[in-house]
This record gives C-alpha cells, structure tokens and sequence, in this order.
C-alpha cells in the first residue's frame, strides 16, 4: 500500500491546545496526513480551521456526525482510515462510538469518556467490531519508559515491591477558571469534564504509567481527594495509596495547585535487587539503583539497551527527545497497525505497543473509585482525643 494512512479530526480548531499536538505528532513520520474535519462544534469556525490547515473545503464538516455520514459514502481510495478525537471530557463518546459503528478505526484523547459507562460501552464496541483503538496516554511512548518496562519484564530488579509516582502542576493554583483560559474553564466544569478535576486529568496518566511501566494492576486504593481553591467545583490535589495485584504497595500523588511545578511527572519503582526512576522533564535518563552494586545511568540512544527502547528513540544520543515524540510514537505504531490490518498482515510486535480502550476503562474505574474513597470518611483514624 504506497500511500499515507488518512485521519479525520474531530475537535482541534482555532485556539485549541491539544489539537495542534495531535496533528504535529501524527505527521512527525510522514505515514499520516489529515485529509478532513469537523473542528469546532461551530460550523464557521470549523471551516476556518480547514482554511488554516489547506484542506479540501468540501472535507471540512460543521459536525462530527455530518463527517462520519459524509466520509463513509466515499469510495476506500479516497475517505479516512481513522478518527482522531481531541474534544473535551464530554464530547468523546459521541464521535467515538459513531466512528466504531461507522466502520472508522479510533485515536482518542484521554480520559476514554465522560463517565464509566460510557467507557465500557466503547469497550464492548472495539471488542465486537474488531478496529483498532489506541489511547494517547503519551508518556508511555518515552524511549526510557520502555526500557524501564522492559527491565522490569524482564525481572532485573526482582519482585516488585513498592511503587511512588506522582504528578504535581501548578497552573491551576488560583481560579485561572474565572479568567478567559479555556483550558482551565472546561477542565474545571464537571459537566465537562466529568466526576474528577485533578484526577481526572493528570491522575490518570499516573495511574496508566505505574500500571504500564510494572505490568501490574491496581488492585485497590485508599484516596484523600481535596479541592484548595476556593470555588473550585473539582477537585485540584489528591493523595492515593495503592495496592497491586502481585502484593506490592504504592503511593500516587496529583495536585495541580503545586505553586511554580510545571509538569513533574516522575516514578520510582523498587524490587528485590534493585529500583529505578525516571522523570518526565529529565525524559532522556533512566536511574537504575542496585542493591549490591554502583548506581547506573542509562541514557536515550547509548548502549545496549532493549529494542523496544531503541526503536522508539528517533535521534541520535544527546539530542533531547521529549513530549512531541513520545506522543508521535502512539501515532505510529498505531498506524503501522492500521497499515498492517489493511494490507492484511502482522505488524511488528515492538509497534503493536499503544494504550487501549482496556487502558481507558481502567483510567476511569480509576477516576470512580478514587473519587469515591476520597468522599468516605470511614478509612480515616482521628488522632484528637
């Protein structure tokens, strides 16, 4: 097949943030091209979009549906492989399950959708209709996530035993919400953004890296969920002790009230013989720590490291990597799999790497029972006496 495999965008127009990451990091390989859209929930400023993004005016949509209806009468050379989704909360499970009954493989933003049950009756679509749906938890496409993934796979460091992540921010430390930032007005409105703030938003990518990275499962939680800023309608700072499937104990901790952090998103994960970390903003390094030996270092591109890591570094060492790539590795892969499907083969084991709609429907079972735990009062001991 020497072509581009095709994408529809829904959401991403004019003045959106994420929407321009998407289309960056799904052209950084040159195997996607955007071929149409429905931008805006406003039909008009859908249309300019198109206009600043040199697209065929007759492919440019004044709604998702209208696209979906529009692109699946075209013939196979000419309509879009997939949808990507880069709207609010709210407004994913609508494109999303149109596009799955449509016929349309699905790159969603995260959460998966506004609620759990909207979660897993996307769930229960990808699993009937067979198409492919990848999840743009990003920071797993990091070369040095992959490495820690595989060492743990690959049991380096022993039995995991305890595991820390975290994700402080501090843009949302005062009510920005009140100003004309759009980001902080729909990510702060529960009906937009959906039973979570803070959790929600940051503290699933925790979850899904802890999750990813160890190949365990959560199993159970204990949440102390707060909301700072007063006004605030969701939450802004929590704390959650974990539990996991093998045993293991953890703590995960996401707050975007923390004053002056910008996106500090690191984990440290300890076994028997040995523990690493690593942090989103220092994304090239991985700290290997030995229980019986020197301290290690491993770097994006130098030595010997697994092929799963090497084969999603794209420059040569000492060159920063960072967020664009790493969400440009999800692309990828996820076209090679779309690419694969279509010509009717088996795609590379290293590529068929990307969250899923299982991630999504354990981010928000997540999300749920963080939320939950955090408005009981029952697992609380008071110390006043």
């Amino acid at each position: 097949m020497s072509r581009k495999i095709r994408m529809g965008m829904i959401g991403g127009g004019r003045g959106a943030f994420i929407g321009n990451v998407h289309r960056m990091a799904a052209a950084l390989d040159g195997q996607i091209e955007l071929v149409c859209g429905a931008f805006s929930s406003n039909a008009e400023k859908s249309k300019l979009s198109g206009e600043d993004f040199f697209l065929n005016p007759n492919r440019v949509y004044g709604s998702y549906s209208e696209m979906i209806e529009k692109e699946k009468e075209l013939s196979e050379g000419e309509r879009m492989d997939f949808v990507s989704i880069v709207t609010p909360n709210h407004v994913h499970f609508g494109p999303a399950k149109m596009a799955l009954e449509n016929g349309f493989h699905v790159v969603c933003d995260k959460p998966l959708s506004f609620n759990l049950e909207e979660a897993e009756t996307l769930k229960n679509l990808v699993n009937d209709s067979g198409l492919i749906f990848a999840l743009t938890h990003n920071y797993t496409g990091y070369p040095m996530v992959k490495q820690a993934k595989q060492m743990i796979k690959h049991n380096e460091l022993g039995k995991i035993r305890k595991v820390v992540v975290e994700y402080p921010q501090g843009w949302l430390s005062t009510k920005v919400e009140a100003t004309d930032q759009k980001q902080a007005a729909w990510r702060t409105d529960p009906t937009k953004s959906g039973i979570a703030g803070a959790m929600g938003d940051i503290g699933t990518h925790a979850e899904n890296l802890a999750e990813y990275i160890t190949g365990l499962k959560i199993s159970s939680i204990c949440a102390d969920i707060s909301t700072l800023v007063t006004g605030r309608q969701l939450d802004d700072d929590g704390s959650v002790l974990l539990r996991f499937d093998n045993g293991a104990r953890g703590i995960l901790f996401a707050s975007q009230i923390c004053a002056g952090e910008e996106n500090a998103l690191s984990i440290r994960v300890y076994g028997e013989k040995g523990g690493l970390e690593w942090h989103q903003m220092e994304p090239n390094s991985l700290e290997v720590k030995w229980l019986d030996q020197p301290k290690q270092i491993y770097r994006t591109g130098v030595g010997d490291l697994y092929p799963q890591a090497q084969a999603h570094a794209r420059i040569p060492a000492g060159h920063p990597e960072g967020y664009l790539e790493a969400f440009a590795n999800i692309y990828r892969n996820f076209a090679m799999c779309v690419r694969a499907r279509i010509e009717g083969k088996e795609v590379d084991a290293i590529y068929d790497d990307y969250p899923t709609v299982e991630d999504g429907v354990r981010g928000m079972n997540f999300i749920y029972k963080v939320i939950e735990s955090g408005r009981s009062e029952s697992k609380w001991i008071s110390l006043i006496h």
